[in-house]
């Protein structure tokens, strides 16, 4: 079952994905996500200029030895544009493998380890009120999970406060935007938001909020010390990741869970993380750490120090990763929880999906493979438009972490 054609398509149905396509000489076809959001491009050279070259002729079902090819056989390992090709890669090969056996991909994981995948929703709002109402919504839709973000008062564009009520696209075309930051700010009042949010949901709602690798260690510590009695699901990204012992000064300080990882490109990342016991979630995706191949490893080895996962899933990803890790949320035993923010109609109509959603939860449902497609004829009229992620910077102008 050899490689016969690859091809890299680049589209914009209200924002930029990159699609790899791998056909095999029986007419199978598989997909993968090769977006990185606001470097698109860059994937798109690595995978057409030194990727394809290397998979045409290849078999289509040595998964495994085409994954450590790519990866050992460049001596350059790691970093989001190489993991990200390679997650392309090896989520195509394992979307071909699922059609040619006639099964979804969560069979050839293992099977189901349950019968749905929870799922978790953005709410946001410009302030507390807003917050709560969009909260109450998704609440009203079936979710069991819902992640709260609301402006501060004070500040201007804060990460999480979206254009839209379903979704939140950071990404601007043009000129990188500009927020301003104060963690001051930030500390004194997102206590209050929780305690408002907590008091009008009740109890039995699972709630998140995304730090955004916003705060010091110390200052993580104090936030997540102040929303213990709001019993959080969890505090993500609390401080970067770059300095993790820093994740064990905030685990002497809270008992508030830590997710950390959608930045992680390899178990590399999160080894001394997840062996230290330091966080609760690991969120590395199915797109920028490797694919199902490597992200299988990561839930292995995080199992046996009781963390679980929840996989990254904003909508800078595509239908085809969101599918790919619903069939990885499916099968593995130490799965948390989903992110799921719903992509544009313009989305959905290019990448027909088999994926659903009920009562607060996903279903990747029973197609082989993958279980989604790719209308080329209706991605060619949305062009691939140049956006920037935006960039933080504190009140006396300091750049900070967005």
């Amino acid at each position: 079952m050899k490689i016969v054609d690859a091809k890299v398509i680049v589209c914009s149905p209200g924002r930029n994905f990159v699609t790899l396509k791998l056909t095999t000489e029986d007419g199978i076809h598989g997909l993968g996500d090769a977006t990185l959001n606001g470097r698109e491009l860059a994937v798109v050279a690595y995978l057409e200029e030194h990727v394809i070259p290397m998979l045409i002729g290849r078999d289509a079902r040595r998964i495994e030895d085409t994954w450590q090819l790519l990866y050992k056989g460049a001596y350059w390992r790691r970093g989001p544009v190489t993991m990200t090709a390679v997650s392309a890669v090896d989520c195509a090969l394992w979307d071909i493998q699922g059609k040619a056996l006639g099964v979804p991909v969560y069979q050839l994981l293992g099977g189901r380890s349950r019968d749905d995948v929870m799922v978790y929703g953005h709410a946001n709002g410009a302030d507390i009120d807003d917050a709560v109402r969009a909260a109450q919504h998704y609440v009203s839709l079936g979710y069991k999970a819902v992640r709260v973000q609301s402006g501060v008062p004070g500040l201007k564009g804060v990460y999480g406060v979206g254009r839209g009520t379903m979704s939140y696209e950071p990404a601007e075309r043009g000129k990188a935007p500009e927020l301003e930051w104060s963690s001051e700010r930030y500390l004194a009042f997102v206590p209050e938001l929780f305690a408002r949010v907590r008091r009008e949901l009740g109890p039995d709602v699972h709630l998140l909020h995304d730090v955004h690798h916003r705060l010091t260690p110390i200052e993580a510590a104090r936030l997540g010390k102040e929303l213990e009695p709001h019993h959080l699901f969890w505090m993500e990204d609390p401080t970067p990741a770059e300095l993790q012992d820093g994740f064990r000064l905030i685990r002497e300080h809270t008992t508030t869970p830590i997710a950390v990882g959608e930045v992680f490109n390899s178990i590399h990342d999160c080894e001394a993380l997840l062996r230290g016991q330091l966080i609760d979630y690991i969120r590395t995706s199915v797109v920028h750490a490797g694919g199902l191949s490597h992200l299988r490893k990561i839930a292995h080895v995080a199992e046996l120090y009781h963390v679980k996962t929840g996989a990254h899933g904003a909508t800078d990803m595509s239908p085809v990763c969101l599918a790919a890790s619903l069939h990885f949320d499916l099968a593995i035993h130490n799965f948390g929880i989903q992110e799921y923010m719903r992509h544009s109609d313009d989305t959905d109509r290019v990448f027909p999906h088999a994926y659903s959603f009920n009562a607060g939860a996903l279903y990747p449902g029973d197609k082989p493979g993958l279980g989604v497609d790719i209308d080329e004829t209706l991605a060619a009229h949305h062009p691939y438009e140049r956006a920037y992620l935006p960039v933080a910077r504190k009140l006396d102008g300091t750049v900070h972490s967005w």
